[in-house]
């Protein structure tokens, strides 16, 4: 599967987070992403967005990588535009990488463009710190260890036929509504566990583990 790294602005990366990442990735930085990619020693492919809050010494560092410009005045954030970048380079799989800090209506907005129906014809996973969301759209098979908390959110709409394997409140074939809260702090009972649905968009997030 060819799959893109995207990383996006904002908090600062956790440094575990390289350990994650596919090998042989296309990677694009949004914007102020290549500042984050530079605090890793991630090596960019391209860099898109409008370039009005990436540092002087990222732009400097990378001044190699080739560059999607767009003007500061734009009908969509720098994200949109890479994980766009991305769906045009053929990537089946985006991993996006931040884009969990700072204001609340830019996470917000995040989350609805990585579920968005635009991308449904791709697999994207969002590494949110130490938060991990999947988007689904058909099924995906999640991986974690006993006991993590996995929380399954419908997002845009209901989700009809839900099933699933692996995790401690089992739902077979059922439906969940905008709104409801059904999903949310589920368990993990295997380590892997599989999420399948009909209809509609569902969120599988693992948030971060609270300090011991």
């Amino acid at each position: 599967m060819n799959t893109a790294v995207v990383i996006a602005g904002g908090a600062a990366l956790d440094p575990d987070t390289l350990e994650e990442l596919p090998d042989s990735s296309l990677v694009i930085a949004a914007d102020s992403g290549l500042d984050r990619a530079m605090e890793l020693g991630l090596a960019v492919d391209l860099v898109v967005g409008d370039l009005d809050s990436v540092s002087p010494p990222a732009l400097a560092a990378y001044t190699h990588v080739p560059r999607e410009e767009h003007p500061r005045d734009k009908d969509a954030t720098d994200l949109d535009l890479a994980l766009q970048a991305a769906d045009r380079a053929g990537a089946q799989r985006i991993v996006v990488v931040g884009g969990h800090g700072g204001r609340l209506d830019h996470l917000l907005a995040n989350a609805t463009l990585l579920s968005s129906p635009r991308f449904a014809h791709l697999d994207i996973e969002w590494v949110a710190g130490r938060a991990r969301v999947r988007v689904v759209h058909d099924a995906v098979e999640l991986h974690g260890s006993v006991g993590d908390v996995v929380s399954l959110v419908p997002f845009g709409g209901p989700v009809r036929g839900v099933s699933t394997t692996g995790l401690r409140w089992h739902l077979d074939d059922e439906d969940l509504p905008y709104g409801s809260t059904r999903g949310v702090s589920n368990e993990f009972v295997r380590p892997v566990a599989n999420v399948r649905i009909r209809s509609g968009t569902l969120l599988a997030i693992k948030p971060a583990a609270l300090p011991s």
